[in-house]
């Protein structure tokens, strides 16, 4: 996949970005938002071997999100039912954090999403204490369907509370936020 507007990219990840992509997920601070204040703790081969062989059980499509040029940030999605995809963001790197590009990468992948494979329904999560997801995702059209709150423990032993989200083709709006 390749995606391009203005100097947003959003590409394919290969197996060149294994050590950025482990960089990022072994990194407390950045992983923080989902649990796992300690990062994920893999490897560097990990990561290869699941771009290499497609085999990543947990994501159909493992995504690069680029800022003129630069990695900024990463996204996944795969199927979760019929015409129903679970999609994941992030911008990994702070400096890029609240300037709108997460907005902006969103409304490119959500439009790919229902334009192109034809998925008629988009579901995410997010930590209940990640507000500025729960705004943007919010901004976009996506429901709360659910909180789950205690939903498990993170590495620290705290209890970790979820928003679950969806996003039907039918309640995305094609107004200018979407341009």
């Amino acid at each position: 996949m390749y995606l391009h507007k203005g100097n947003l990219v959003i590409r394919d990840a290969t197996i060149g970005d294994a050590k950025l992509l482990c960089g990022w997920w072994n990194d407390g601070e950045i992983m923080a938002h989902a649990g796992f204040p300690n990062g994920i703790g893999t490897t560097e081969q990990e990561v290869r071997s699941k771009l290499q062989s497609g085999a990543d059980p947990e994501r159909q499509g493992r995504l690069i999100l680029e800022i003129s040029g630069v990695p900024a940030g990463e996204m996944s999605y795969s199927a979760a039912a019929d015409r129903v995809a679970e999609i994941g963001i992030k911008i990994c790197d702070f400096k890029e954090q609240n300037k709108g590009a997460g907005t902006r990468f969103l409304t490119m992948f959500i439009r790919y999403l229902f334009d192109v494979p034809g998925y008629h329904t988009i579901i995410l999560d997010t930590n209940l204490k990640n507000t500025r997801a729960q705004h943007v995702y919010e901004k976009l059209g996506f429901r709360k369907i659910a909180v789950r709150t205690d939903a498990w423990t993170d590495q620290l032993g705290e209890w970790q509370s979820f928003i679950d989200y969806e996003l039907t083709q039918a309640e995305w709006r094609a107004d200018w936020l979407h341009d």
